[in-house]
């Protein structure tokens, strides 16, 4: 399917403008939205492939600059020791009611937009991985891919680190959720991974759950993680995911 995927919009927050890509189709009709959130390096080559993907299979993605209120606009971290170095730390250093606030901000413009259904999801990898499980909160939300998601089984997202994320999986059980992990990630390990899959059977919430033999990270399509038989393999089962609960 044809796109767009040079647009941009800057939606109002309370702590400034969120400049945030757009990918949709090119074809007349409504869509299901997707908020995509990115690594801590915003948004990336890789990140723009990735919301291509889904808008290439018929979503109006929202891609949101994460750290909008620390950097100027356009900001790309680079995948290097200092861009991880500042993205680690700008990720401990915005508020979780920022976070949190950004979500509200997205919805409402997908909800508003006329190409878009009002069907939502959220999509995310890493950092974003985290973010879109917590977007799953927010009522509208009716599906979440969370790729390795960080920070969620040891509570420390935010300011402060210390965040209510698996307190609150409770909330909005009608929203499905997908995770996918690689089992040589050093950020997520076994026991981990198995807090965050115990708190998902004692809230009874309905998810997915794919483990591969895979680092992190190892869907970015740049650097010597990348495994693109696995990449391949988890963006199908995030596709088949979101056209069963958002069509």
């Amino acid at each position: 399917m044809i796109l767009f995927d040079t647009e941009h919009t800057d939606l109002p927050t309370a702590r400034g403008p969120m400049r945030t890509y757009l990918f949709r189709p090119q074809r007349a009709g409504r869509f299901p939205g997707l908020l995509l959130y990115s690594e801590i390096f915003q948004v990336t080559g890789p990140i723009r492939r990735l919301a291509a993907f889904f808008a290439g299979h018929g979503f109006v993605v929202a891609v949101p600059e994460v750290y909008h209120e620390f950097l100027p606009v356009g900001t790309v971290l680079a995948y290097d020791q200092a861009g991880a170095d500042q993205g680690n730390a700008l990720k401990f250093t915005k508020e979780l009611a920022s976070y949190d606030a950004d979500v509200a901000a997205l919805v409402e413009h997908l909800v508003g937009r006329a190409d878009c259904t009002g069907s939502l999801g959220s999509f995310g990898v890493c950092l974003g991985g985290h973010l879109a499980l917590r977007a799953s909160f927010h009522a509208r939300v009716r599906a979440a891919a969370c790729f390795y998601p960080t920070d969620v089984h040891s509570a420390t997202l935010g300011a402060g680190k210390h965040d209510d994320t698996l307190g609150r999986l409770g909330e909005n059980r009608e929203a499905e959720l997908l995770f996918v992990w690689g089992r040589q990630d050093p950020h997520v390990p076994a026991a981990g991974r198995r807090l965050i899959y115990d708190r998902l059977e004692e809230t009874q919430r309905s998810f997915e759950w794919h483990e591969f033999n895979a680092a992190h990270a190892f869907l970015r399509d740049e650097g010597a993680r990348y495994n693109p038989a696995l990449a391949a393999l988890g963006l199908g089962l995030a596709r088949e995911f979101f056209d069963r609960t958002l069509r």
